[in-house]
């Protein structure tokens, strides 16, 4: 069990995807999003998530990222936060906001 202290340690924001680009060299299929964190700036996240959405459905939508993981190495790429999504067998949803956001609110 988790402490509400580590979650509050967790920092989740409302990010806006504005580039997608498929990757091809990859183990999995992957996309290259740059995210608009607000105040945070923009990030480079790398999403195992071409698979299930396409690149139209992604751009220029709102997705929920935790903004404060160290980077991290994947494959050739660094990725610099991660999106949320859930998962049910061969049924991956990005976790939304129902409404549009400023970039970099805060999820809590």
């Amino acid at each position: 069990m988790a402490t509400i202290d580590e979650f509050k340690a967790i920092d989740l924001r409302v990010g806006k995807i504005l580039e997608v680009a498929e990757l091809n060299d990859t183990r999995k299929p992957m996309y290259q999003l740059k995210v608009d964190l607000g105040e945070l700036g923009i990030r480079t996240i790398i999403a195992g998530i071409r698979s299930y959405y396409t690149t139209d459905e992604l751009l220029n939508s709102y997705i929920v990222v935790v903004a404060n993981l160290d980077p991290k190495k994947v494959g050739a790429y660094i990725s610099e936060g991660m999106l949320l999504a859930a998962q049910e067998g061969d049924n991956v949803q990005l976790i939304r906001p129902d409404k549009a956001l400023a970039p970099g609110s805060k999820v809590g």
